[in-house]
């Protein structure tokens, strides 16, 4: 049988005919594939690498940079820790301050509104005294009135009285006129009233002289030398009333505690003290403390305040506002406060002269004992809690402190060195610790202590 296309090769009607070039090219084609490589070879090459890795690199260097990144990282880890420890007492210095500052203010806010009690109180009793006033003035008019129609019904009736009683006389030119004259006037003749009688019927009387008492027949007797008032003391030196604690400047170190504190309660007391300051106020002079009230008894006078002006409290928030501008001006001053909770009375003298007194504060109040007494600063807290525009800058002597009321004339012999009242509960011989720069000095005389520590 014939194939297509003839010459004897291929049949051209074979399906196959027109691949046949295509596998005859493909058949001359070079045939490479790589041999894998073993794993004894991936070893080798492994280590190879490794091998290098170690040249390049000293252990003994990595050791070392391991050894400074941990001594920097300790480094860092105190650091945060001496930092956290900053924060952490800065937060709580931050807490202290606001607790103190808040504590502050509410005291503030309650003496403020204290004081406002108390001015509202005095207006009320202002304008009661007042009305009370008008209306004694409005009483007194119309008494007034009847006293001086009466006393003119008695001038007329005496007048006609004197009238009746008196002689017809001749001529007054006559020297017997002027006889009978001097005659009726040396004798009670002819009913002629008493002497004095016309002055007591006018609504007069001959009154002694200050001091004096009358005499029998009228006058005025003279007054006994002994009982003469005693002249105020001068400028002269004052001695013989015990140490002097002189406080140098405004810290918080410069205290002086006192103990044993108030043994008993107290319902009165009475606190005296000789004071030499030099600055523009008074500053602490006592603050007794108990656990539940830091200002159980204050005297003290801040900045703040008007110069000079000093408040006397008792059991916090209650307080009274005392003048004491006169012990200002650098020179000795004997302070006595007095308060007695019988209608709540108080009375304030400087240099025995009575400056301030009231009533009604801390009436039936009892100042309980156990507490802590200093002198020089207030106390925020038991024992502590010292600010330096509180601070007392000055000297003091001859501190005690009652538990009762001084008489006038025991204030009197205090202040003039004539005695020393019995019973005192506490004096500068109580001072257990002295703090900070205070001094104390032995003086015999309070003019002669040192002033230039001040």
């Amino acid at each position: 049988m014939a194939l297509a296309g003839g010459g004897g090769g291929l049949p051209t009607r074979w399906p196959g005919a027109a691949l046949a070039p295509r596998l005859l090219e493909l058949s001359w084609v070079p045939m490479w594939v790589p041999a894998a490589p073993s794993f004894q070879n991936f070893q080798e090459v492994t280590l190879a690498y490794l091998q290098g890795i170690a040249h390049s690199y000293n252990v003994s260097s990595v050791r070392a940079q391991f050894q400074s990144l941990a001594a920097e990282s300790r480094m860092v880890a105190l650091v945060a820790n001496q930092t956290q420890a900053a924060v952490q007492g800065g937060l709580a210095h931050l807490k202290a301050w606001m607790r103190k500052t808040q504590h502050r203010s509410q005291k503030a806010e309650a003496r403020l509104q204290a004081l406002d009690l108390a001015l509202s109180q005095k207006s009320q009793r202002q304008a009661q005294e007042s009305e009370e006033q008008r209306e004694a003035a409005a009483n007194t008019g119309p008494r007034l009135s009847q006293l001086v129609h009466g006393h003119g019904a008695r001038l007329a009736a005496l007048e006609g009285w004197l009238q009746k009683a008196q002689p017809k006389l001749p001529s007054p030119d006559s020297l017997k006129l002027q006889r009978d004259r001097q005659a009726l006037t040396a004798t009670p003749e002819h009913g002629n009233p008493p002497r004095g009688f016309t002055a007591r019927l006018q609504g007069t009387r001959e009154h002694p002289a200050p001091g004096g008492h009358l005499a029998p027949g009228g006058t005025a007797a003279p007054r006994d030398p002994a009982q003469q008032a005693q002249p105020r003391q001068g400028p002269g030196e004052i001695c013989d009333v015990g140490p002097v604690l002189i406080f140098p400047n405004a810290s918080t170190e410069n205290v002086v505690f006192l103990s044993p504190g108030f043994l008993k309660a107290l319902r009165a007391l009475s606190f005296c003290s000789w004071v030499r300051t030099s600055s523009g106020h008074l500053g602490t002079l006592l603050s007794y403390a108990t656990e539940g009230n830091d200002n159980k008894l204050v005297l003290h006078g801040r900045a703040s305040l008007t110069p000079g002006s000093v408040h006397f409290v008792i059991g916090d928030p209650a307080f009274r506002e005392l003048p004491l501008q006169s012990v200002l001006d650098g020179q000795w001053h004997h302070v006595c406060v007095i308060w007695t909770s019988i209608q709540g009375r108080y009375w304030t003298h400087v240099d025995r002269r009575l400056v301030a007194t009231g009533s009604r504060f801390r009436e039936g109040y009892e100042i309980p004992p156990g507490g802590s007494l200093v002198l020089g600063q207030e106390q925020d807290s038991v024992g502590g809690g010292f600010d330096s525009s509180e601070a007392f800058v000055g000297s003091v002597s001859g501190f005690a402190i009652w538990d009762r009321a001084l008489v006038p004339a025991e204030v009197a012999n205090l202040a003039t060195g004539r005695g020393f009242p019995a019973g005192a509960v506490l004096t500068l011989a109580n001072a257990t610790s002295v703090g900070g720069f205070v001094q104390r000095a032995n003086c015999t005389c309070l003019q002669r202590c040192p002033q230039g520590a001040m």
